[in-house]
């Protein structure tokens, strides 16, 4: 299941509160990798894939809002898992990070662990591929959405080769970005997939640029509204 990355991105808001934003975002060479792959809440983020265990994936955050560690919950779930040697499992929580690449992953597969945040792949063109992707990662703009600088380091990994299944055109990619934040609005661009696609990365970026402007739009014409719980009102 191609690459992906999990990330923690602590932040302050506007009134001094402290808070936290998760992110996970992967593509691949097959169609509908958003339904399979990645997982977010407001506790962590998590990644399955190589040969998929969705359990995982859900489970995973299940146990972290449960108030596990990550390192405890994933690995005790690849525990009890017969398929763990086929298996790549990765993500974050408020405190740690956790990454696993089973044996019998098919080459080149291999994981990054950095601070705030993982990244993982398998059947790449090389560890250039992650290598890319978290260093687009790392040098991002804190400034800008967690959505587009998730969307900028698929772009890296692609860039360097990416999944190396040449002969498979039809491709997928998707974003979930969730926070501990109490918000009015949730920007629209936070929870995209592109389910089928030549050009995957390309499409999730246009995607989320549309997303973006609708969201302003939203806000523009809503926002009142929804400060007064009263949705209607916009309509007038």
């Amino acid at each position: 299941m191609t690459f992906s990355i999990c990330v923690r991105d602590p932040y302050e808001t506007d009134d001094g509160s402290e808070e936290t934003r998760f992110g996970v975002a992967v593509t691949t060479r097959l169609a509908a990798v958003g339904t399979l792959c990645p997982f977010a809440n407001e506790h962590g983020a998590v990644a399955t894939q190589s040969l998929v265990n969705v359990e995982l994936g859900e489970r995973g955050v299940e146990y972290l809002a449960d108030g596990l560690a990550v390192d405890d919950a994933l690995q005790s779930l690849l525990n009890a898992d017969e398929g763990a040697p086929n298996r790549q499992l990765h993500g974050v929580d408020d405190e740690g990070t956790f990454a696993f690449s089973g044996g019998d992953c098919k080459e080149w597969y291999g994981h990054i662990e950095r601070e705030n945040f993982t990244v993982a792949g398998n059947l790449l063109t090389g560890e250039s591929v992650v290598e890319a992707t978290a260093d687009a990662y790392e040098a991002s703009d804190a400034d800008l959405p967690l959505a587009e600088r998730l969307v900028d380091a698929l772009a890296a990994g692609h860039a360097e080769g990416g999944d190396k299944r040449e002969e498979l055109e039809v491709q997928s990619a998707a974003l979930i970005v969730t926070t501990t934040e109490d918000r009015e609005m949730e920007p629209y661009y936070n929870d995209l997939r592109v389910d089928a696609s030549k050009t995957p990365v390309e499409d999730l970026r246009e995607t989320y640029e549309l997303a973006d402007e609708s969201y302003q739009a939203a806000v523009e014409k809503y926002e009142e509204s929804y400060e007064e719980d009263d949705i209607d009102a916009g309509e007038e």
